[in-house]
């Protein structure tokens, strides 16, 4: 019998491997101004899984 391998995974870059990213947020409604915070959002690249697609 075949022994199995465990594929290496490789960490998504955007995130570097943690599943989220930081986005600045924006007040106000008509001119969007940035402000000094951040919030959690989920990576786009790796839909919070924090390994690369490809």
């Amino acid at each position: 019998m075949a022994t199995r391998r465990k594929l290496a995974s490789k960490k998504c870059l955007d995130c570097k491997g943690t599943g989220e990213t930081a986005e600045t947020v924006q007040v106000g409604t008509r001119k969007r101004r940035d402000t000094a915070h951040r919030q959690a959002a989920l990576c786009l690249s790796c839909f919070g899984t924090g390994h690369a697609t490809t």
